[in-house]
C-alpha cells in the first residue's frame, strides 16, 4: 500500500447539535436533544480516510483554548496525523447544526480560528509528501483561510498529488453567483469533485445527475465527479466511465457530516484501488452507517467494522 498521506486542508470545529421536539417559534421556547460533538468538515474528511485504513493527515488552525486541546486530541485519537496552528487570535471554531425531525440539517458557522490560516502556517514539507489533498469550499469563501487553502492544493499538485474539492454550500453558491464562485476559486487544482445534487444544481443549472456531471466535467475538465445524491445514492463519471450507484433504504436519523463521510471512504477506496464503481459503493455503505446515528463521527460498531472490512 503506498504509504503517503491523504491530507485535508481546511476546519476542525465542534459541532453543536440541537433537535427540538417541537416547532420552535420566534420568541418561544421548547425541550430537545442538544449534544456537543467533534466536527469540521475537513477534519471528518480525515477521520474517515483513517477509519477506511488509509493514512490520514489534517491540516488547519484552531485556538489556544481548552475546546482546542479536547478537539485536538479527538482527532489525533481516530488515527490522523495532525499539522496544526494554534492560535491566540480567536477561539476554537464551534458550528451550530439545526436537525429537523427528517434528519436533515441547517448549519450556522462561526468564523472561529479556523478562519484564520494563513500561508505562512502551511506545513509545505508535509504538503510535498502527500498523495492527496482534499479541499472544501468553507475554506475560500473567505480570505483567510482561502489563500492558505489554494496554496496547500497547488504544493502538493507540484510535486504530483491529486486534489479533491467539496464545494460545500449551495446556499453560498448562490449568494456569491456562479461567475465570481468560478473566480473564487481559480488557482484551486480539481481532479476530483464531490458535489450534492443541490450544489451541482446551483453551479450548472441543470437538474438530472448526468448532466450535471457533464457540465461539471466541462467545467472542470479531466476531473473525476462523485455528485452525491443522498437516498439516490451516486453518480459518478469519470475518463471512460459513468454511472448510477444507488444505495439501500436507511431510516435518517441525523445527515450532519454523510457527504464528509461519503468523500472520505471514497478517496480512500478510489485510491487504494483505481476503481470509482467499488468506491461508490463503498462510499454509499459508509454515508447510509452515518446517517443512521448521531454527529459526523459516530463510535465505531460491529456494522461499521464489517463495512469497513468488506
Amino acid at each position: 500500500m503506498n504509504d503517503k498521506p491523504i491530507i485535508a486542508v481546511g476546519d476542525l470545529v465542534w459541532d453543536v447539535l440541537v433537535k427540538p421536539d417541537g416547532i420552535l417559534l420566534p420568541g418561544g421556547d421548547t425541550t430537545g436533544q442538544i449534544q456537543l460533538a467533534p466536527g469540521g468538515s475537513a477534519a471528518n474528511v480525515a477521520t474517515w480516510v483513517a477509519r477506511a485504513g488509509m493514512p490520514a493527515g489534517f491540516v488547519g488552525a484552531v485556538g489556544q483554548d481548552v475546546f482546542g486541546d479536547l478537539i485536538t486530541k479527538d482527532l489525533a485519537g481516530e488515527g490522523v496525523q495532525l499539522h496544526l496552528h494554534r492560535t491566540a487570535a480567536r477561539d476554537t471554531g464551534v458550528i451550530l447544526a439545526m436537525i429537523d425531525r427528517a434528519g436533515q440539517r441547517s448549519m450556522v458557522t462561526n468564523q472561529g480560528a479556523d478562519f484564520q490560516l494563513l500561508p505562512a502556517d502551511l506545513p509545505e514539507p508535509a504538503l510535498r509528501s502527500a498523495r492527496h489533498v482534499h479541499i472544501t469550499a468553507w475554506s475560500l469563501f473567505t480570505d483567510p483561510p482561502r489563500a492558505a487553502a489554494i496554496r496547500a492544493a497547488q504544493l502538493a499538485h507540484e510535486v504530483g498529488a491529486t486534489v479533491s474539492f467539496d464545494p460545500a454550500s449551495y446556499q453560498m453558491i448562490r449568494e456569491l453567483g456562479r461567475d465570481r464562485f468560478r473566480r473564487v476559486i481559480t488557482g484551486l487544482p480539481v481532479d476530483i469533485l464531490f458535489p450534492n445534487r443541490d450544489e451541482g444544481e446551483a453551479l450548472t443549472a441543470e437538474r438530472e445527475p448526468a448532466a450535471i456531471a457533464h457540465e461539471l466535467r466541462d467545467m472542470f475538465p479531466g476531473a473525476l465527479i462523485a455528485l452525491k445524491l443522498d437516498r439516490d445514492g451516486c453518480y459518478v463519471a469519470a475518463n471512460g466511465h459513468a454511472g448510477h450507484y444507488p444505495t439501500s433504504d436507511t431510516k435518517v436519523v441525523d445527515t450532519t457530516g454523510a457527504g464528509d463521510a461519503f468523500n472520505g471512504a471514497f478517496l480512500a477506496r478510489y485510491l487504494a484501488s483505481g476503481d470509482p464503481g467499488a468506491a461508490a459503493v463503498f462510499a454509499n455503505r459508509i454515508g447510509g452507517w452515518v446517517v443512521a446515528r448521531d454527529g459526523a463521527r459516530p463510535p465505531a460498531d460491529d456494522e461499521l467494522r464489517a463495512t469497513l472490512g468488506a
